[in-house]
């Protein structure tokens, strides 16, 4: 990514809404499975998954899909110990909407899901003696897909959901910057990139246990916010409100330039 003896910031960045457009993949999946194991009778909309997430808890779309057919639930009266929900056939169904119903060749909602940045940023970046990676809560094989089978990176410093806690825990990041610094020391800058809630919340709790850093939380507004100006609006309000410095609409806006006005 570049000499780690001249490097001058790190910028670490989500994946899920950053990298890749995942309104019509993960959430489409997630929708699905809530309408399934409610029989049909709830169908989260995408301001109904937002509101969700803005709780800062559910990073995890298998955990967020259980959360809202518990809480459908509840609003016919059943109480959560009530519900017979089988966790591991709520995760086989989203994963077949996901991944697809090919165990050898993955066919579902992932293969069409449009890319938010272009190598050459990344490229930029590198040029600046920016170094850079990704902290995800994706699973790896579906970061990877994107990362290598997509963007054609090689082997690129990544840190998924079987590799650290959920996020809004900072370990993630945490490990995710060792590996990018290799134990350069007085790195002035650590930028982290995304585009929810718990992305905001885990630069924050970085800060607390680490606050000999500069770290700095970037909000990236996905897709799917931006159809509406109000929508756009409420939900950046939403990133400052957890900790966003600045936010922006797509991440390639995040230039060498503006990483250096961060620092200032």
């Amino acid at each position: 990514m570049t000499e780690n003896s001249s490097i001058h910031a790190i910028v670490v960045f989500d994946i899920d809404g950053v990298i890749r457009d995942v309104g019509n993949s993960y959430r489409r999946a997630l929708a699905d499975t809530v309408e399934h194991f409610t029989s049909g009778a709830y169908r989260p909309t995408s301001i109904d998954i937002d509101n969700l997430k803005s709780e800062g808890t559910w990073n995890n779309d298998w955990e967020a899909s259980q959360e809202l057919v518990h809480r459908h639930f509840e609003t016919q009266g059943k109480p959560r110990e009530e519900v017979n929900l089988d966790y591991n056939a709520m995760v086989d169904f989203f994963q077949g909407r996901y991944r697809g119903n090919d165990p050898n060749t993955w066919n579902g909602y992932i293969c069409h899901e449009p890319l938010l940045l272009e190598s050459s940023y990344l490229e930029q970046l590198t040029s600046a003696n920016i170094a850079w990676g990704f902290f995800s809560g994706a699973p790896r094989a579906s970061a990877n897909y994107i990362l290598e089978g997509r963007l054609g990176l090689q082997a690129p410093i990544l840190i998924a959901m079987e590799d650290a806690p959920g996020k809004p825990d900072p370990t993630g990041l945490f490990t995710t910057v060792r590996l990018l610094e290799n134990g350069i020391d007085n790195i002035p800058i650590v930028v982290y990139a995304g585009d929810t809630v718990a992305d905001m919340y885990t630069v924050e709790k970085a800060r607390e246990i680490e606050p000999n850093r500069n770290w700095v939380g970037v909000g990236v507004l996905p897709p799917h916010v931006q159809e509406t100006t109000s929508r756009k609006d409420a939900y950046a309000d939403k990133l400052r409100q957890a900790g966003a410095s600045i936010v922006i609409n797509n991440v390639q806006e995040l230039t060498p330039n503006q990483i250096q006005q961060l620092l200032a």
